[in-house]
């Protein structure tokens, strides 16, 4: 699909990452293009085929060379079957788009006429995301002195899966999540921050937390920086895998599964804002070694905060790690009994924890049916305080 987008628009600098979506009943990749430039006034350059690189495109076709203007201005198609290739002005107030325009007429689709299936599978690009947070890394502070003594750098971590002898940036992932102030889950696109440091120096400790909503809707491409307090050490994806790896449980169940002819296999260290703390989310994969072999995930490694789970599924890692009970039907869920006329004997303070707890319980059962493991999380953090409330009011 690139090279056939390159045929008709040589102008663009396309994302490396085409995707197949079913779009009004035909498989079509969509492809995302870039107008960039090196001479835009007064913008810092950033070499594009250099920013992009991490684990999944250690092979970027995107050509080398500095630019210091990049918009999203095209989303094109590319037929599975017949390789028909359309191309939509996605930024119609591009004015470099425009001038393209000119000199390659009628190739230009307006954005109008995406239909809906279509426009319900565009997402946000992800090498014009690895720029961005390229950039930001250093732009995220306001004093002028940090800045120029780059006393506050940040830095994308490696990939903690990577060999050392190779190491690669950990790529962004698409995660549907809610990220903190939030009135719902969206699709997004995520990344962490690392300081930047050296040697001795180096710590691999999380500074912040990006993200860039995916959903087609008035919110798409909005970008969300959660910055961590300094104060507080939030270890980054490096120590949560070296924590994984040395703990004497895990090691002991992945020593089993090594037994024989298999090989372990670790999936992409993910990480979710969850109830005022980050949750790294790990699947674990074993593969015999047979040719026509395939990759069986069989573990789930979790973390929150100093505590570790790992257990055979997610939402048994979660009930390990939270004590809570994931796996609770969502067609019953655990629905209190309707209060009855409350007790004289029972303080008025109680009575309230007591109905605290009872609303948590709900919402988690809710939050259970509708899939969303962030909002379990939060009600279960909820309950927990609600009955130690409870329980202290009661002695």
């Amino acid at each position: 699909p690139l090279v056939r987008v390159n045929k008709v628009a040589p102008y663009l600098t396309l994302d490396n990452d085409p995707y197949p979506a079913v779009v009004d009943g035909r498989v079509v990749w969509i492809v995302d293009g870039y107008t960039t430039s090196s001479n835009y006034p007064y913008s810092t350059p950033v070499d594009i085929s250099t920013a992009i690189l991490d684990t999944y495109t250690a092979g970027s076709t995107v050509p080398s060379g500095p630019a210091n203007y990049m918009r999203n201005s095209v989303k094109a198609t590319v037929d599975a079957y017949d390789g028909k290739v359309m191309i939509y002005a996605w930024d119609e107030t591009d004015p470099v788009l425009s001038t393209w325009a000119k000199i390659f007429p009628d190739t230009l689709q307006p954005a109008s006429e995406m239909s809906a299936d279509l426009l319900a599978h565009i997402r946000y690009p992800s090498d014009l995301f690895k720029v961005q947070r390229e950039v930001l890394g250093s732009y995220h502070v306001t004093d002028p002195g940090t800045f120029y003594s780059s006393e506050d750098t940040w830095v994308t971590p490696n990939d903690p899966v990577s060999t050392p002898e190779n190491p690669t940036l950990q790529p962004p992932y698409y995660l549907t999540m809610q990220m903190p102030g939030a009135e719902k889950p969206s699709f997004s696109l995520y990344s962490t921050f690392i300081p930047q440091a050296t040697g001795e120096n180096s710590r691999n400790v999380l500074y912040g937390y990006l993200s860039a909503n995916s959903d087609p809707g008035p919110d798409y491409g909005k970008l969300t920086l959660l910055t961590l307090p300094k104060q507080t050490t939030i270890p980054g994806p490096g120590q949560v895998q070296a924590q994984f790896d040395s703990n004497a449980t895990v090691s002991q169940q992945l020593n089993l599964l090594r037994q024989g002819q298999t090989k372990v296999i670790p999936g992409n260290l993910l990480t979710l804002p969850v109830g005022g703390g980050l949750l790294y989310v790990q699947p674990v994969y074993v593969r015999s070694t047979g040719e026509t072999s395939y990759p069986l995930l069989r573990k789930i490694l979790v973390s929150f905060g100093d505590s570790i789970a790992f257990e055979d599924t997610l939402p048994a890692a979660l009930d390990s790690l939270f004590g809570g009970n994931a796996g609770v039907d969502p067609s019953t869920p655990e629905t209190p009994t309707e209060p009855t006329t409350p007790n004289e004997n029972v303080s008025p303070q109680l009575q309230a924890a007591l109905e605290e707890a009872r609303q948590a319980l709900l919402d988690r059962a809710a939050a259970y049916k509708a899939n969303d493991l962030v909002a379990a999380a939060e009600a279960d953090k909820k309950l927990q305080a609600a009955l130690q409330k409870a329980y202290e009011l009661s002695r």
